[in-house]
């Protein structure tokens, strides 16, 4: 085990190093591979065994809890590295579904620390490239048989993009984080596609792939997987079924994970399984055990018990079209109270859109960052979309402090057999789930 040496910069808590990365690099997003790259040489980081990385504007978690749940019903040795986490960060670091623990991630913050300063001119790391480095580190010392990484944002010049992808998975290609990525599908896309490596595997769920991407994989000579032209998927209201170049797999039940898009996630995996068969073989029964147990807390994570409760971390437009069509499924309810708090970053306007004539009753929240809009410019949204504040006798729109507040409110006032959705930032569901999880405890 290594070793923390005697330096004001290490930490005996995970909870400290955290809070000091927070403000250890002077940008909070700092897109370059280049200081990253500096300390992962000087780590010697090498991951030796297949790494599926999956990038996409939305469907990337999913995407890695079906690889990861199929793999684990397989008798593989998987390790999976997703962001953001919810509630507790060690979320981000799975091995054999189970989080690190403190202790575990304690040893590799202290390496990367090690190896950061003996670069010369000492670089800084923001807390993204940071703690993947650390994460990265604990993967490559674990013995394992498959690494799966979810690309943060974009891809190129994401973090986790200094580890070469053996197959790579595009999911879904939508406007978001313009002013990093670019204002188009076809720009989003080109930087999305820098995960894929020549002559390696390329997967593409999107059934709308913008040529961009097509035109990339295709200079690099990657074995590019599309949607509706090398796999496809089918279903009636019992099961479904998926068939690729050479193989095909029928009767299948429909995943855990609800919501209107997992098929069309569910079906990239099965395509990136498919071509990676002669190194990491799983089988029918594998994928469906996979599909049966598989679990991602906060996509259309529907709540046992009245009203019902569904969670969700749609915050862009796409993703807020998709749990809509999700929404919009499930069949009458009375009333539908929303619980929504998002970044001021977010195209906001857009991402409530589809909800208007879906919801009755709104409850605002203000979110714990300073990157956040406030309760007051979303419900000032809302009245620009046409939504009255009064909208029934009891009200339509609230503002709240915190999103544990909003939801406490909208228990109170929904009837059982009503619905309460939270969504939004991550920082809207995390906050319902702790409160809850108080509850209980």
């Amino acid at each position: 085990m290594t070793s923390a040496p005697a330096n004001p910069y290490f930490f005996a808590t995970l909870e400290a190093w955290l809070s000091h990365l927070e403000v250890a690099h002077p940008l909070g997003i700092d897109m370059s591979l280049e200081r990253i790259t500096l300390v992962k040489n000087a780590l010697g980081l090498q991951i030796t065994c297949p790494v599926i990385t999956v990038a996409g504007t939305n469907g990337k978690g999913s995407t890695c809890a079906f690889l990861e749940a199929i793999l684990i019903a397989a008798g593989y040795r998987v390790a999976c590295h997703t962001s953001p986490h919810l509630l507790h960060f060690n979320e981000r670091a799975r091995l054999q579904g189970v989080a690190a623990s403190d202790a575990q991630l304690l040893v590799h913050f202290a390496a990367v620390e090690e190896a950061r300063l003996r670069v010369p001119n000492t670089p800084t790391l923001t807390y993204f490239e940071f703690t993947t480095l650390a994460i990265l580190h604990l993967f490559a010392q674990a013995n394992l048989d498959v690494v799966i990484l979810e690309v943060g944002m974009g891809g190129r010049l994401d973090a986790v993009n200094i580890i070469d992808a053996d197959c790579a998975i595009v999911t879904s290609i939508d406007i978001d984080h313009a002013s990093f990525l670019g204002t188009t599908r076809e720009a989003i896309a080109r930087e999305k596609a820098g995960i894929f490596r020549a002559g390696k595997i390329a997967v593409c769920g999107d059934p709308l792939p913008p040529q961009s991407l097509i035109d990339y994989a295709t200079s690099l000579g990657c074995d590019l997987h599309l949607s509706g032209r090398d796999f496809h998927f089918q279903g009636d209201q019992q099961q479904w079924a998926w068939s690729g170049r050479d193989k095909r797999f029928s009767g299948l039940g429909y995943p855990a994970l609800r919501g209107a898009n997992q098929l069309l996630n569910a079906a990239a995996a099965l395509a990136a399984l498919s071509a990676l068969h002669h190194r990491l073989p799983v089988s029918a029964q594998d994928i469906r055990l996979g599909f049966a147990t598989v679990e991602l807390p906060g996509r259309f994570q529907v709540l046992p018990g009245r009203p019902t409760r569904i969670f969700d971390v749609a915050h862009n437009p796409h993703a807020a079209a998709t749990l809509y069509r999700s929404l919009d499924s499930m069949g009458y309810f009375p009333y539908t109270f929303a619980v929504f708090g998002a970044m001021a970053d977010k195209d906001i306007g857009a991402v409530l859109q589809p909800f208007i004539s879906l919801v009755d009753y709104w409850f605002c929240t203000d979110l714990p960052t300073a990157r956040a809009a406030s309760a007051l410019a979303i419900k000032a949204q809302l009245l620009a979309l046409g939504v009255a504040e009064e909208r029934h006798k009891d009200g339509g729109i609230r503002c709240f402090a915190d999103p544990a507040k909003a939801y406490q409110e909208a228990v109170a006032k929904a009837g059982e057999g009503d619905r309460i959705v939270v969504f939004g930032s991550f920082y809207t569901v995390a906050g319902v789930m702790a409160y809850r999880n108080n509850l209980v405890n």
